[in-house]
């Protein structure tokens, strides 16, 4: 099994000698879902302390974590950052305005859920056009910058809260398991039960269900 680099602070750190301080990473969770939201975190992390590599070792991007690794990941990003949000776009948003401007609307939610204004924007491959702080978007930034993978942990963990209590609220479909994407199990709930309120419409496999069941 390859072995992956933890992401570092070498971007975040060049930026705080050029003299930006208050760096805010962005990362999403849920944009290859076929139900429920796209939900974005913002994180600023105090990268001028010496420590703090050490004290949030074993940040990695949230794909490489168990469910379990990313929820204590999560409390400790919380305590140690100087400010952090959370942004969604639901399914609704997503069939209305594409998959891409629903991520930038909800990390445009994120960065206005944070208490303190961030002076730069590091993000994983997006950028924000709307948004007038200076960004640099990093191809494989959760791998790369501590501050997208630790935006891309909060995104996930709470998506996954909001895909658990959707599954509550719309038994049969195992949201709580699968949290919306394009499994076997999901599949056949789709064939069995049709779409429901929180699919996406405008994804192929749900536009198929629902014309099957029409």
């Amino acid at each position: 099994m390859a072995r992956h680099s933890p992401p570092d602070l070498h971007m975040e750190r060049g930026l705080l000698e050029a003299g930006f301080s208050l760096i805010a990473g962005l990362d999403e969770a849920g944009r290859g879902a076929w139900a429920g939201p796209v939900v974005a975190a913002a994180v600023i992390l105090p990268v001028d302390e010496p420590d703090l590599l050490h004290s949030l070792n074993g940040i990695h991007d949230s794909k490489l974590l168990t469910a379990r690794q990313r929820e204590r990941a999560c409390s400790c990003i919380q305590r140690k950052a100087i400010g952090w949000g959370l942004g969604k776009a639901d399914a609704g948003e997503i069939d209305r305005t594409g998959l891409l401007p629903a991520t930038r609307i909800a990390m445009r939610r994120a960065l206005q859920a944070l208490e303190i204004e961030p002076r730069y924007l590091l993000l994983d491959h997006l950028v924000l056009p709307e948004v007038s702080t200076p960004q640099t978007a990093l191809p494989h930034g959760d791998a790369r910058s501590l501050s997208i993978a630790a935006a891309s942990i909060l995104a996930k963990v709470h998506r996954d809260r909001v895909m658990a209590d959707l599954g509550r609220a719309y038994p049969g479909y195992g949201f709580g398991q699968h949290k919306g994407y394009g499994t076997p199990e999901h599949r056949r709930a789709l064939q069995d039960l049709g779409p429901c309120a929180i699919h996406r419409y405008s994804y192929a496999p749900v536009a198929a269900a629902l014309r099957v069941g029409t």
